[in-house]
């Protein structure tokens, strides 16, 4: 059987930001799958408080210059890329001036969390898809990593459902720890809304506060599999994947493990006896 190719779309990567279990985790996994065999894609947004000049980030023009169209306004989205040479690996960056160039990661400097993240994370979610099928290129597996990668599986799985890059992938959740404290504003349903999307698929974020329970069951609810990727996740939420017969890899965070993450990707494009 051929090896799985995967697509990373990651919150946090050593070395743009800081050493973390996220972070750790988004570094050496797409590495370690890469030397396992399997051929990789890795994102992740371009928050502002990553040095662009010392990460020596540069922009992507034949895939920048979209308009990405949420909640009724054009924003304009900018690809940016950069090495890690001693991984041998490129990072794709999701950019626009109004969602990230010009903020932090989840919070203002005073620890104020922005209003919008839901829009943030949405941009984010669409823009790596938007990206991948300029680039041509069909995943078989595609890992979402923490809570702001979280509306990738609705979207892969409803509104690109029929595009020839997703339309046989794998979407897997990895479940962190990074959860946001106050609840995503009530509209965040109406602002993933789109073709393919019912009002029923949102349920469980439909005209109500979004906390981060509810915003992972959302996740967990479009995915294939899931990964349980620290300790201290909360047990409804892997009890609710249990529930909707999703495969599970309870992960070891601390030793992290490439072999079980490549038998785990391997397992999910395995056709079913």
């Amino acid at each position: 059987m051929s090896k799985a190719k995967v697509l990373f779309i990651s919150t946090e990567v050593v070395p743009y930001m800081p050493e973390g279990s996220m972070a750790t985790i988004g570094r050496r996994l797409p590495q370690g799958i890469q030397e396992a065999g399997h051929e990789i894609r890795t994102f992740m947004p371009r928050f502002g408080c990553i040095n662009e000049r010392r990460n020596q980030l540069h922009e992507v023009i034949r895939l920048s210059g979209m308009n990405l169209i949420i909640n009724e306004t054009d924003h304009p989205l900018i690809i940016k890329v950069a090495s890690i040479q001693a991984a041998r690996m490129q990072v794709y960056f999701i950019d626009n001036d109004e969602y990230f160039t010009q903020r932090e990661k989840y919070a203002d400097k005073k620890g104020n969390e922005y209003e919008d993240n839901g829009e943030r994370a949405f941009f984010f979610a669409r823009g790596v898809a938007e990206t991948i099928r300029k680039l041509r290129w069909v995943p078989d597996v595609v890992y979402c990593q923490g809570w702001f990668a979280g509306i990738a599986p609705i979207l892969l799985k409803k509104h690109f459902n029929d595009d020839p890059c997703f339309r046989n992938c794998k979407i897997v959740t990895a479940l962190f720890d990074n959860a946001y404290q106050q609840p995503l504003p009530p509209n965040l349903a109406t602002t993933i809304k789109c073709d393919g999307i019912t009002k029923s698929d949102l349920s469980e974020v439909r005209d109500k506060p979004v906390t981060h329970t509810l915003f992972s069951r959302l996740s967990i609810k479009f995915s294939d599999g899931v990964i349980v990727s620290q300790p201290g996740i909360a047990p409804e939420l892997i009890d609710y994947a249990q529930k909707q017969g999703k495969k599970i890899l309870m992960a070891d965070d601390e030793e992290l493990d490439i072999s079980k993450y490549d038998k785990f990707f391997d397992e999910m494009i395995a056709p079913e006896d």
